[in-house]
């Protein structure tokens, strides 16, 4: 698909400053948003630095974020622990805040934007990688999403058996996909429309266990069980969030302020997130029998609160997978494979479908969501760092003509050496330092478990670039 040069294919944008998100253009299709991984051209530019954090606030409010928290004292950390842990964690906010600022410089998606710092063929890989995590979120939100329509027939007196619960997972499938088939403006809108009701829902949660919550004295973990929950609360927030940054800031002005856009990404995301983990760390010591924050619930809160917090929690996570659904769409086009984005919509949550039967009859949720998160450190961690670093060497300005999903052009290199080693690198740094249930690498062993993932990759993988591209990689000419 040649990069468009023309306005002649408009999709549905955000919200304008003036707060009209029904653009409506020609290659609109009743609504439906048209474009794939291409350029947004500046004549299609919308909306704030302000509104995409808002965006980010409404997909954060979810009970996923409260599962995270509750799997840190799963992990085995005390509760003081698990709050530090929460803290540095979502200091990675700043990351996914650097993230985005490719998105409005170079008006196009993550992974089409990634073929500047490793090469057309040389991105392929790791695009793949996130398609992969990407599939792997969706397959979480599925799995909460059947617990909770499990838990609301539970109350109603009904044990779903196997038939029953398939049957709940297929219709959750398919209404899921909806979202995400429409697009961009669609998504961003409906998670902005749920951040204050969402918000609301928590506080009433956030007291009714307080009134419960009791502080143990408990031992506290080693720094091997500490620095694992650190990694479990990075991966699970803005160093997890970062590939889908740039996703959900192309349609930005190229104009858009970029401390602003930083700073809102990072608060936007960085403070519902540690406030519902923290609300996590508690529901956890309230229900210390419970596998997740939504089994346990009947048995520990009124019926007046269970009841809405579960519907409201299933619709929630449908708009949550959204994201991850939209995602994940339009990395499969930046990998190579020629299929519309609604197609791709349709074939991930397929996948993702079939794998959540999986898990939901596994028995064992909570050792998967900890060994996934921990895992998909090793290449997201080096690839985050190697991005910004990528974009600061560019000061933000891009051959368009690298990024578009287009044949070659003479001279266009398959592989960018700087990008694939430095990724490479930070891989083997990250593995390295990797402490999960099935896996540990060689100097977290040495070292007696400690987990230093995240940081190893980050900073191997961007000192690495920067070295290696400083003299090379320079601002495109025009953009």
């Amino acid at each position: 698909m040649a990069l468009p040069t023309s306005t002649d294919h408009h999709a549905a944008t955000p919200e304008d400053a003036s707060g009209d998100d029904h653009v409506i253009s020609p290659g609109n299709r009743a609504g439906v948003e048209m474009r794939g991984i291409e350029h947004i051209p500046d004549a299609e530019r919308h909306g704030s630095a302000r509104q995409v954090g808002l965006m980010w606030s409404g997909a954060l409010l979810n009970v996923q974020v409260v599962v995270y928290g509750a799997l840190l004292v799963e992990f085995g950390l005390a509760w003081w622990q698990a709050v530090a842990a929460i803290l540095i964690g979502n200091l990675t906010w700043l990351v996914a805040g650097l993230c985005s600022l490719a998105g409005p410089a170079a008006g196009s998606t993550t992974f089409a934007i990634n073929r500047a710092a490793l090469g057309r063929n040389g991105n392929r890989p790791l695009a793949f990688f996130n398609w992969l995590m990407m599939i792997g979120y969706e397959v979480l939100d599925m799995v909460l999403m059947t617990f909770a329509v499990i838990a609301l027939f539970g109350l109603a007196g009904v044990e779903l058996g196997a038939g029953g619960t398939v049957a709940v997972v297929l219709v959750l499938a398919v209404v899921q996909s909806v979202l995400p088939v429409i697009g961009h403006a669609a998504i961003t809108r409906v998670l902005r429309l749920l951040v204050l009701p969402f918000a609301a829902l928590f506080v009433v949660l956030a007291c009714l266990t307080a009134g419960r919550l009791s502080l143990p004295a408990v031992e506290p973990a080693g720094w091997p069980v500490f620095l694992g929950g650190v990694a479990l609360a990075a991966s699970g927030s803005g160093l997890g969030w970062s590939s889908s940054a740039a996703d959900y800031s192309r349609y930005l002005p190229r104009s858009t302020s970029r401390g602003a856009l930083v700073a809102s990404v990072a608060l936007g995301g960085a403070v519902p997130q540690t406030l519902l983990m923290l609300l996590g760390v508690g529901v956890a010591l309230v229900v210390p029998a419970a596998s997740d924050p939504i089994g346990g619930l009947p048995s520990a809160y009124p019926l007046w609160f269970v009841v809405p917090y579960l519907l409201l929690l299933i619709v929630q996570m449908m708009a949550v997978n959204a994201i991850d659904l939209y995602s994940s769409g339009v990395t499969l086009q930046a990998i190579g494979v020629r299929i519309g984005r609604w197609q791709a919509v349709v074939v991930d949550g397929v996948l993702s479908t079939a794998i959540a039967f999986a898990v939901v009859f596994s028995g064992d949720f909570s050792t998967i969501l900890s060994n996934f998160l921990l895992f998909m450190i090793v290449w997201f961690a080096p690839w985050a760092a190697v991005f910004v670093v990528d974009y600061f060497l560019r000061r933000g300005r891009y051959d368009l003509g690298l990024l578009a999903d287009a044949p070659a052009r003479p001279g266009d290199r398959g592989f960018c050496t700087a990008g694939v080693v430095a990724q490479a690198a930070g891989m083997v740094a990250a593995a390295c330092w990797l402490n999960t249930t099935v896996f540990t690498g060689p100097l977290s062993a040495a070292t007696g478990g400690l987990d230093l993932s995240a940081p190893a990759g980050l900073v191997v993988g961007g000192v690495v670039y920067l070295l290696l591209a400083h003299r090379t990689v320079a601002p495109a000419q025009s953009a």
